[in-house]
């Protein structure tokens, strides 16, 4: 009787205590609000390399259809925490046949997929459901990583709104987005080092030397190229350019019409006189 009396008071003292050490809050619940006179974004791309360009708190409103990929790219700084918030209006419950599965993922700039840390990130719709939100909370931004560690590091990250699973009769359909990418500035950890460059995707190429090297060489090249301007060679017919392929497949030609002789020779039979 002592031992259960002893148990009960413990299981009493657990129960008052556990609102103490309740799970925290989930981060989903704070209000994603856009900043106070940013320009709403109407566009979205259709792969990583026309994303529409959008700023944290810039808010975005875009028609879209069902089953196309929406790309938007945003800038990250260390120290930075991004949450990101879509809302999608599907069309009228009348004129879909099944269940939709949206998701929405999130890449930096060599491509890596983030994860997320917190929020609905890939919610399904139901035929009766008139929208659809998404939610994905990505982790801090470092200023330092190990390049094995795949953490987020400062430069260009890619957001994708897509459909995941859908009945084929609905792709199509008008559909509309809302989307917000919110940041809040955590600052970093001691123990970060600094990155050289931030991790932009690189959108310009570089351009090709075309001036002749100086030196006995470049003298040769440039005699060369006036001789070719005193000769007019256009008249020639313009030959193809051997490779390697060229000649492999030559002697692959010339082998099979031997083997074909050989093989004839061996497998035909002699013919008979019949006298």
């Amino acid at each position: 009787m002592r031992v259960l009396t002893v148990l009960g008071g413990a299981a009493v003292v657990l129960g008052l205590a556990a609102p103490a050490y309740a799970a925290p809050t989930p981060t989903t619940d704070t209000e994603v609000t856009p900043s106070p006179g940013a320009q709403t974004v109407t566009k979205a791309g259709t792969n990583f390399n026309n994303a529409a360009v959008i700023d944290a708190g810039q808010p975005v409103e875009v028609d879209a259809a069902t089953g196309e990929y929406l790309y938007w790219s945003f800038a990250a700084t260390a120290g930075q925490v991004h949450d990101i918030a879509a809302t999608v209006t599907l069309p009228p419950a009348a004129s879909r046949t099944g269940d939709q599965a949206w998701t929405v993922e999130v890449f930096d700039g060599l491509r890596r997929r983030q994860a997320c840390v917190d929020g609905v990130q890939s919610p399904v719709a139901k035929t009766a459901d008139a929208s659809v939100e998404l939610r994905c909370t990505l982790r801090r931004v470092r200023s330092w990583a190990e390049p094995w560690s795949g953490d987020p590091l400062p430069g260009t990250y890619y957001v994708r709104l897509s459909i995941t699973e859908m009945p084929e009769e609905d792709l199509g359909q008008p559909a509309k987005v809302s989307l917000l990418v919110g940041a809040t500035n955590e600052g970093t950890s001691a123990d970060d080092g600094e990155l050289a460059a931030p991790l932009n995707p690189v959108t310009k190429a570089g351009a090709v030397n075309a001036q002749p090297s100086a030196g006995p060489s470049g003298a040769a090249s440039s005699s060369s190229s006036a001789e070719d301007e005193e000769w007019n060679w256009d008249w020639l017919p313009s030959l193809p350019k051997f490779s390697a392929r060229w000649f492999w497949t030559a002697g692959g030609g010339v082998l099979a019409a031997i083997a074909g002789v050989v093989g004839f020779a061996l497998t035909r039979r002699p013919r008979v006189v019949v006298r």
